[in-house]
């Protein structure tokens, strides 16, 4: 078997300006974060939340900080949104009496730690600040509490919702959609009466099922400890013998190699972000021969000292060479007790 990156070159898909990705088969990712900055600055920037119902005036005013990262996967036509963001939100507030004159101006904050895909239909946590704690000040926030939660929160849903359909992405995908030709378009009436039966569609759709064969995974995990530290263990090979008590050899290189649990696992370094994001090519000794899976683990510090890590195995086998078919369920399963959960006992980074 050739080592991964040495194939022969007819069977490499690269960028080349006579090729094309039909139908977009082939794995395409595309970097959302300044796109996601630019959608939510505009769902949620200058929003009225109260316009003088009980003399109370609130709207908010602009994202004042974001971080995280945001991208659009598409692989066989499929979209796969995958974001983890932390934002916040200034608002400001004004207080007036029956007669329409100010009693008090007041700004605000409103804090998202954490949006992510893998809780996409779940509205997340606000945190929602106003500066002047004084009894004014608590009334407009509580005012804001009331009224404006529920209209961030939809905006939000926007948001998830147009990740969901590709993102920036979307546009392009549209574009690459097969268009029939004008002869198809004539011969639709010939083509339903030759078509087949649904029981026939039903066979040759579970046909189809089997023989792609693969599945994915995706596990979320929170750790009380810094993201380096986690990364760090996750990269080095004798921190890694520790908590797993096997042997590794583990490159922290870019196209660097490693084998892990006694050589059972091997694989290669596709991307490495310190703290922050490890991408690798991954397989079992057990799968069939030039079988390979996409792991990606990121790692978010919502604050100092907690660390949540996502992380997504695409093109997992269902079957290895010995026509087990447990394999997904085993490496889910590894990676939480045996990875996962020994980090936490070994290092103490239980929350």
């Amino acid at each position: 078997m050739a080592k991964y990156g040495e194939g022969d070159k007819r069977w490499i898909v690269e960028d080349r300006s006579d090729g094309t990705n039909v139908h977009n088969w082939h794995w395409q990712e595309t970097d959302c974060l300044e796109w996601s900055k630019t959608q939510l600055s505009k769902l949620l920037s200058n929003l009225t939340i109260l316009s003088g119902e009980s003399n109370l005036f609130i709207k908010t005013k602009k994202i004042e900080n974001f971080s995280g990262e945001a991208y659009v996967n598409v692989r066989k036509g499929k979209i796969i949104p995958g974001y983890e963001l932390t934002l916040s939100l200034s608002w400001e507030g004004e207080a007036k009496d029956s007669s329409g004159n100010s009693i008090l101006k007041v700004d605000g904050l409103v804090e998202v730690p954490y949006i992510a895909d893998e809780n996409a239909d779940e509205d997340p946590e606000l945190k929602i600040t106003v500066k002047d704690e004084g009894p004014v000040g608590k009334t407009l926030r509580e005012a804001f509490l009331a009224k404006g939660r529920s209209a961030i929160l939809e905006k939000i849903r926007v948001y998830v919702e147009m990740m969901a359909k590709g993102g920036p992405a979307k546009d392009d995908l549209e574009a690459k959609k097969p268009v029939k030709k004008a002869a198809e378009a004539n011969s639709t009436v010939a083509a339903r009466a030759l078509a087949p039966s649904p029981a026939v569609k039903e066979a040759k759709k579970e046909k189809k099922k089997e023989k792609e064969g693969f599945k994915s995974i995706s596990l979320s995990e929170k750790f009380s400890c810094r993201a380096g530290d986690l990364y760090e263990i996750l990269m080095d090979e004798n921190r890694w013998k520790g908590f797993t008590q096997s042997n590794a050899k583990i490159s922290k290189e870019v196209n660097g190699e490693f084998c892990i649990f006694d050589g059972s696992v091997t694989g290669v370094n596709l991307e490495l972000q310190e703290a922050k994001l490890i991408v690798q090519k991954w397989r079992f000794a057990s799968w069939a021969d030039g079988v390979f899976s996409t792991v990606r683990i990121s790692f978010h510090e919502p604050e100092p000292g907690v660390t949540i890590v996502k992380l997504t195995q695409t093109d997992v086998p269902e079957e290895d060479r010995y026509g087990n078919s447990t394999v997904v369920e085993n490496t889910e399963r590894g990676w939480r007790d045996l990875i996962f959960h020994k980090i936490r006992a070994v290092f103490g980074f239980g929350i």
